[in-house]
């Protein structure tokens, strides 16, 4: 069974996009799926009861990213790929990616491909590109990987150590908005007002920085005060709405 994880971003959401480093772990929940021969190429999704077929051109993204999936495959045989989906969409929480990683890992193993799950998280960024047009590659990676890491564009990816272990409460706000959208935000502030967001940047990078101090240390508290900082400059980005941010106060209210 193939199977992608969800993640969130710690630090360096949007700026990593930039190339600005960014700290992802990974989640518990997330995609799984199964691979097999039948007699045409077919993507089923539940519970959001899609039946999907591969189209270069057409309409649905799952369907041109269905389609790039398989083309990285030569002399092959048609294949009916069952998906079931553990994350919501469109929530932050890199459901495309986690997408991608568990039909790639399934049709891996159906066609008993051999590839390490840091492959198998760069191949996945070809399905990402489909949904986001300009990803970073942060999701496609942590869904494939797992763990604490830190990642840049362009670097060695790193796997982070953790002093301790921790718990993350992941709220929920209800809405939901699409990455690409919200990417392209970042991108026209960025070329209105390059010295304000390159700045906010670089903040973030020095947060990141400090937050891999804190988790090789076990030091939570700083953690939470970094996370507090790197939220306030999102907010400064516009990338955050009056749901989330009533969320965060009262996560702040009980200590967090």
């Amino acid at each position: 069974m193939g199977f992608g994880r969800g993640k969130v971003i710690l630090l360096g959401e949007h700026a990593v996009v930039h190339g600005s480093a960014a700290i992802a772990m990974g989640i518990d929940r997330g995609i799984s799926a199964v691979a097999r021969v039948a007699d045409e190429d077919l993507l089923t999704v539940s519970p959001w009861s899609s039946r999907v077929r591969p189209r270069d051109k057409g309409e649905q993204p799952l369907e041109r990213a269905f389609a790039i999936a398989l083309a990285a495959y030569s002399d092959r045989p048609r294949l009916q790929v069952d998906v079931q989906v553990g994350l919501p969409s469109g929530a932050g929480l890199g459901c495309s990616a986690a997408l991608g990683v568990a039909v790639f890992d399934a049709i891996d193993q159906a066609l008993r491909v051999s590839r390490s799950r840091e492959e198998l998280g760069k191949i996945a960024l070809r399905w990402e590109e489909v949904f986001h047009g300009n990803p970073s590659g942060i999701d496609n990676m942590t869904a494939a990987l797992g763990g604490v890491l830190h990642y840049k564009k362009g670097a060695p990816l790193k796997r982070l150590r953790v002093a301790r272990p921790f718990r993350i409460v992941v709220a929920d706000s209800g809405e939901r908005s699409e990455t690409k959208k919200m990417v392209s935000l970042v991108a026209s502030q960025l070329a209105s007002n390059p010295a304000r967001v390159r700045d906010k940047f670089n903040d973030v990078c020095d947060l990141v920085r400090e937050a891999e101090v804190a988790l090789s240390t076990g030091d939570m508290q700083t953690l939470g005060r970094l996370l507090n900082l790197n939220h306030g400059i999102l907010s400064s980005l516009l990338l955050s709405t009056p749901k989330v941010e009533e969320l965060c106060r009262l996560a702040r209210a009980q200590g967090a």
